[in-house]
């Protein structure tokens, strides 16, 4: 039982931060259709506001509660502009966003290369999240604990958006029917940016918690980018709950895998495993439910 304990929570805590940068591309993909491959470099930009707040507050116990709404902003700021760049034209078509994306991926990373050093910079934790808390003789680190609270805070403030306010029914109407929601008067122009504002914020938040686990570097959003979308596809495209769960399910993957191998191989194992089920399952978890005749 001991030896079951540290992968089940290390991995909760693990599936908790690929929740935080899935919750974006579940905005972005799974609402909007683009295949943004710059997501992880939102990430990285979120960790990097992280650092550059603990050089003007030096408290550490303020500045990564500070770092989080400026990380959120700047990344939105990001994602915004790439969509009134770039994106805009290019609805309805995957695949010229995933190429596009691709290159504003790589052209972010050589940006910090040459503010950031090439090996990274540290991002200090607050003394309030230095310590551990005993959990069946565990000694879990407070760190994975914050971001576990900080993923369901997000998620909760995101589903709650989503479903009681009018601008998440805007989203909806347009997700379900673009031209239906045009012609009852909904800006679908507006809702387009806006979403892809808070689907790229959310990745910064993410870049916030990375770093207190992980530290910063520019190679840092290629880690979280492709299970990122493998959690989503695997939940099903645009369904929240879903990508809840597969996250959850991939963090205990890859921790009880990590327990039995290396690193390396437990993510080529998660990984099949992810494929293997959506041989099965190719929709993933969920599905968006209409009203069609056939």
């Amino acid at each position: 039982m001991d030896a079951l304990i540290p992968p089940l929570l290390n991995g909760t805590a693990l599936g908790a931060l690929l929740l935080l940068a899935a919750l974006g591309l579940t905005l972005t993909f799974g609402q909007m259709g683009v295949i943004n491959m710059a997501h992880g470099e939102f990430i990285m930009a979120g960790a990097f506001i992280a650092y550059m707040t603990q050089l003007v507050v030096t408290s550490s116990n303020v500045s990564i509660l500070l770092a989080l709404p400026l990380a959120f902003v700047g990344a939105g700021l990001l994602g915004l502009l790439l969509e009134i760049g770039i994106i805009q034209w290019m609805y309805r078509r995957p695949l010229d966003t995933l190429l596009v994306t691709v290159g504003v991926a790589l052209i972010l990373q050589q940006i910090a290369l040459q503010i950031f050093p090439a090996q990274g910079v540290p991002v200090e934790a607050p003394d309030w999240l230095a310590g551990q808390i005993n959990v069946f003789g565990y000694a879990w680190p407070l760190r994975q604990v914050f971001t576990i609270v900080l993923a369901a805070l997000c998620l909760a403030a995101l589903a709650a958006w989503l479903k009681y306010s009018s601008f998440g029914r805007r989203i909806r109407a347009t997700v379900q029917n673009r031209d239906l929601a045009e012609t009852s008067g909904i800006r679908t122009r507006n809702i387009d940016r806006i979403t892809f504002f808070v689907g790229s914020g959310l990745a910064g938040v993410a870049g916030v918690a990375a770093s207190l686990i992980g530290g910063t570097n520019s190679q840092m959003g290629t880690q979280y980018i492709i299970p990122a979308f493998l959690v989503v596809v695997a939940g099903g495209v645009g369904q929240i709950k879903g990508t809840v769960i597969a996250a959850w399910a991939l963090g205990i993957a890859l921790s009880y895998f990590a327990d039995w191998t290396t690193g390396s191989m437990a993510q080529v194992l998660a990984f099949v495993l992810l494929v293997v089920f959506l041989q099965f399952r190719p929709q993933g978890l969920f599905t968006v439910r209409t009203r069609g005749l056939t």
